[in-house]
């Protein structure tokens, strides 16, 4: 039997018996399996030297990210370690002083206030500007109105909001607006340092108020002079005095400022020129109780009853308090909140802006959906809109949390030299702490590490948030 009957028809001829390959030509292998020196060794030179090329074209870049970033984070943590004049170790000695000296304290605590309320304050607002323009006419020019405050520098805005809290009423727009609420609620600002001569009818009645030297009679016009009071601090709707009249049963009287402008008068006697106390209380009082009152007008004059006859007229302190001039907004108590007001106002038109681009990507068949269900719009924002809306959410508040860290021009500008201590910020402390003749680069750098720590975790969620985005 032949070789080829013993294979059966599927017996595969040796090579040198293939019909169609001369014995003398060797079989091809593929380039993967090539050897040493062939086309696989090739393919991989080539992505080699691809690498080689953009190496090349990082390095640049590589050097500059040394040199700005890498080697100022790692001198500065060398930095931190030494004391003032950088010869002597310190060791841990600035980290402790960071804990317990009051004035880098109160910058840690102010800091913490600004990353709890700063970006949550800002967030919420854009968040609200977001959904409630979105389906309103004129929504696109108030979103253009509210994200305008970014075009300006934060120099500028600490500027404007520097006279904006100005304690003076007439400079201020926040004291103007609380003063105008108070007096619309409240009575408005007496004469204060107004006074009487020692001609006048009048003297101290103790606790700043002033009576009468004897008392009155009804039917005989009192006459309550007093001065002190600059023209132009008198009320516009102040009228020229006049004289009361007598009324029988009845104290009849004129308060006015016995003063002429530009000279002349007597005392004690109305002239054409001086004007009435208009609003200023008058009290009838007897055995120390008051049993009558009254306001002057316009004009100066009041009326009280009969049961004043006999009694002794008196001007009580309240018509010589200082006026309400407002709320201190840059004292030590409110020069925080306000700095981040301020701040607000700055950023809330970019969280806005942010959102309404993840609003206007919401699927609108689901919010429709919920309504045809029977759902209210509260109940579609809070269970359907802000959940969708949650990524989007958590950029803007880790992108404001990292800012807010790191605020610096706000403090510094708007917050004046009495208060600038009560508004300290790590970065302006670390700014007070590196510069200026009692320079300490030491505490300096302990301080720029710590807000690199504090960056450090904001920023690894940050990321993990983003490789999550990308793996959807």
């Amino acid at each position: 039997m032949t070789t080829a009957a013993a294979g059966g028809a599927d017996a595969v001829p040796p090579a040198d018996k293939h019909p169609s390959i001369p014995p003398s030509v060797p079989v091809p292998r593929k380039s993967s399996d090539g050897p040493a020196g062939g086309p696989g060794r090739s393919r991989r030179s080539v992505t080699g030297t691809r690498r080689v090329i953009a190496a090349l074209f990082l390095a640049p870049a590589l050097v500059l990210l040394g040199a700005l970033v890498v080697y100022p984070i790692v001198y500065s943590v060398y930095r931190s370690f030494f004391d003032q004049a950088g010869t002597g170790f310190a060791g841990f000695g600035n980290y402790k002083a960071l804990f317990t000296d009051d004035t880098i304290r109160t910058a840690i605590k102010n800091n913490a206030i600004w990353v709890v309320f700063a970006p949550t304050v800002s967030t919420v607002l854009g968040l609200i500007f977001a959904v409630l323009t979105e389906r309103i006419r004129w929504g696109t020019a108030f979103k253009l109105i509210v994200f305008m405050p970014m075009a300006i520098s934060m120099l500028a805005a600490g500027i404007i909001f520097r006279l904006v809290y100005d304690a003076n009423p007439e400079r201020g727009v926040a004291n103007a607006v609380w003063v105008g609420v108070h007096d619309t609620f409240a009575d408005s600002a007496g004469y204060p340092k107004a006074h009487p001569l020692p001609v006048h009818p009048l003297k101290a009645g103790g606790g700043g108020s002033f009576v009468t030297k004897a008392p009155v009679r009804a039917g005989q016009p009192v006459q309550l002079p007093l001065v002190g009071v600059a023209p132009a601090k008198m009320p516009s709707s102040a009228k020229p005095a006049k004289a009361a009249t007598a009324e029988p049963g009845k104290v009849t009287g004129t308060a006015w400022l016995d003063f002429t402008k530009g000279g002349g008068g007597s005392p004690n006697v109305i002239d054409a020129k001086e004007l009435g106390l208009k609003g200023i209380k008058v009290e009838a009082v007897k055995d120390g109780k008051v049993i009558a009152s009254a306001k002057a007008g316009a004009d100066g004059m009041f009326t009280l009853p009969a049961s004043a006859d006999g009694a002794e007229i008196r001007l009580p302190a309240s018509n010589f308090r200082e006026p309400y001039n407002g709320v201190e907004w840059l004292g030590p108590t409110l020069v925080t909140p306000g700095i981040i007001g301020s701040y607000v106002w700055m950023w809330a038109g970019f969280a806005m802006v942010l959102i309404a681009a993840g609003l206007a990507g919401l699927p609108r068949e689901l919010l429709e959906a919920a309504r045809v269900d029977g759902a209210n719009e509260w109940q579609v924002f809070r269970r359907i809109t802000v959940p969708m809306l949650a990524p989007v959410l958590s950029v803007v508040l880790v992108t404001l949390m990292i800012n807010v860290l790191k605020v610096f021009d706000l403090v510094f500008i708007i917050s004046p030299g009495s208060s600038l201590a009560d508004a300290n910020v790590l970065a302006l402390q670390l700014y007070r702490s590196s510069f200026g003749t009692d320079a300490d680069l030491g505490i300096g750098s302990a301080i720029a590490v710590l807000l690199l720590l504090l960056v450090l975790p904001v920023m690894y969620v940050n990321i993990r948030r983003i490789r999550k985005e990308g793996r959807r």
